[in-house]
């Protein structure tokens, strides 16, 4: 671990003008690298993250082949890396922020700021506990552990037609690795053990105007009706089973199976609890909306 923060922060004084040199230092740190797509993230190897290599013969005839190959690296084995990312839909720093003031990130040795304008927390991967990637779209936070990679800096990729680096942008944490599973579980509020009726009369009303505009969506958007309801609902304190229990049955009634009724009404309670702020509030539908809320 001693050895991995201090290429890290000798990658941070002085960036090697040469990808192929970032390569080999982080190969060096006994971190498994490959090459990707110049400007891009596709791995250039066959086989993918999977022939991540520390062997310098194979490093140099790399990037002897690709000069300007981008630099992956394998996560999993001696690094693991928690992704924020920015979308157009939104982005993980709220969650970061809850993660930070919960001390779940305070041990990244490295903080890498992405070509999108999120980050990439680097901690050391503990060998007694592999953990394995997971994504958690709606919150906007991945993690990078045994079966995924990511690109390292000085590596570059395309955005808006321009190319932008990955940039580390601090170094010199505690270097502890990370409980990426209390990350995941945070993110991923457990389901009630048994339903909750809605409470009060405003819920109540809610809950059946709600229910009687999803039975008459259109095919074209009963996926995006529930989704919507669903939230809504979140909004007004009603837990998950709740909420499934209130849309099954119109959801069914309008064609969805209960593995999509499930997987839409899972992802529109978490949305609204983890982001309450960014669940949304308005519909592509905004005259049944409309109607609904009068």
């Amino acid at each position: 671990m001693v050895q991995l923060r201090e290429v890290m922060a000798a990658l941070y004084e002085r960036s090697p003008a040469a990808l192929r040199d970032a390569a080999l230092a982080y190969a060096a740190a006994g971190l498994p690298v490959f090459p990707c797509a110049p400007g891009g993230k596709t791995p250039l190897t066959h086989n993918g993250f999977h022939e991540a290599t520390t062997s310098v013969r194979r490093i140099r005839g790399w990037w002897a082949w690709q000069p300007e190959a981008n630099v992956g690296i394998a996560t999993g084995q001696g690094v693991d890396v928690l992704d924020i990312d920015v979308h157009p839909s939104g982005d993980g720093y709220i969650v970061l922020e809850r993660l930070h003031q919960g001390g779940l990130v305070s041990g990244a040795m490295q903080s890498v700021r992405t070509p999108s304008g999120g980050v990439h927390l680097y901690f050391p991967s503990d060998a007694a506990r592999p953990l394995r990637s997971w994504s958690r779209g709606t919150a906007h936070v991945d993690f990078r552990g045994t079966g995924g990679y990511i690109i390292a800096p000085p590596s570059t990729v395309a955005m808006g037609g321009n190319p932008r680096r990955y940039e580390t942008i601090a170094v010199g944490g505690a270097g502890t690795p990370v409980d990426a599973d209390a990350i995941r579980d945070l993110l991923t509020p457990p389901r009630p053990s048994r339903p909750h009726p809605a409470s009060g009369d405003a819920s109540t009303s809610a809950v059946d105007r709600l229910a009687g505009w999803l039975a008459g969506a259109v095919e074209d958007n009963r996926n995006n009706s529930l989704f919507w309801a669903a939230c809504r609902l979140a909004e007004l304190g009603l837990p998950e089973q709740a909420i499934l229990d209130a849309l099954h049955e119109p959801a069914r009634t309008v064609g969805l199976t209960d593995q999509e009724i499930d997987k839409t009404i899972r992802s529109a309670w978490r949305t609204v609890q983890v982001t309450p702020d960014a669940s949304p509030a308005s519909s592509p539908f905004r005259s049944s909306r409309e109607a609904v809320t009068r």
